[in-house]
C-alpha cells in the first residue's frame, strides 16, 4: 500500500502579528464527522467521552448538533471506524485548516467579519458561523485566544480577510 500524500499547508508558516494579536496556522490535526443518534453508543464505539450539549467541548471533540460531533486530534491519532454499529465515523482530516487568534484585540479583529456576538462566547465553547461570508467553526480557547476552523480551499482568503481586519484595526487606533 503507498503512503498517504502529505499535502501542504496553503498557509503562511509565519505568523502574523499587528497591533494586539497574533494569527498562525494551526498545526496539522487529524479530523473526525462523527454521527449517532446514540451518543452512548457512539462513545462505546470510539472509546471516549462526547460532550452532551450543542456547543459544547470535551478534550477535542466539539458537539455540533443533536447528533452531530466534530473530533480533532494531534496528526497521526488513530481512531475506532464504527464498523458494524450504526454509527458513522468519517476521517475529514484533509477537509479543513485551522487558524489560531491571541492577543487583547483578537475578539476585535473576529467581530470584524462575523454576525456573532463572539463576546458571549464562554472559553470551551465552539460553533458553527460565517466569517464575511465563509462559513467557518468559531472555538473561544481562552480569554484572548481563539481557534478558526476553515475548509481548506477557503483558508487563503480567510487568512487575507484576518490579516487585513488586523491592518485596519491597528491603523483605527494609531
Amino acid at each position: 500500500m503507498a503512503d498517504s500524500p502529505i499535502r501542504n499547508t496553503p498557509l503562511p508558516a509565519a505568523p502574523f502579528t499587528a497591533a494586539g494579536v497574533t494569527i498562525s496556522a494551526a498545526p496539522p490535526l487529524v479530523r473526525w464527522s462523527l454521527r449517532a443518534r446514540d451518543r452512548a453508543m457512539l462513545e462505546g464505539v470510539i472509546e471516549r467521552s462526547l460532550p452532551a450539549r450543542i456547543g459544547e467541548t470535551l478534550d477535542g471533540a466539539i458537539c455540533l448538533g443533536p447528533d452531530e460531533w466534530l473530533l480533532r486530534a494531534p496528526a497521526g491519532s488513530a481512531l475506532a471506524d464504527g464498523a458494524g454499529a450504526p454509527v458513522a465515523v468519517v476521517d475529514i482530516s484533509e477537509r479543513a485548516l485551522g487558524i489560531t487568534l491571541s492577543g487583547p484585540a483578537a475578539l476585535a479583529v473576529i467581530e470584524a467579519g462575523c454576525p456573532r456576538d463572539v463576546s458571549r462566547f464562554a472559553v470551551g465553547y465552539a460553533t458553527r458561523t460565517i466569517f464575511e461570508g465563509t462559513e467557518v467553526l468559531i472555538e473561544r480557547t481562552g480569554a484572548e485566544a481563539f481557534y478558526i476552523e476553515v475548509w481548506r480551499s477557503f483558508a487563503p482568503w480567510l487568512w487575507t480577510a484576518l490579516t487585513q481586519a488586523a491592518n485596519d484595526l491597528a491603523l483605527a487606533t494609531t
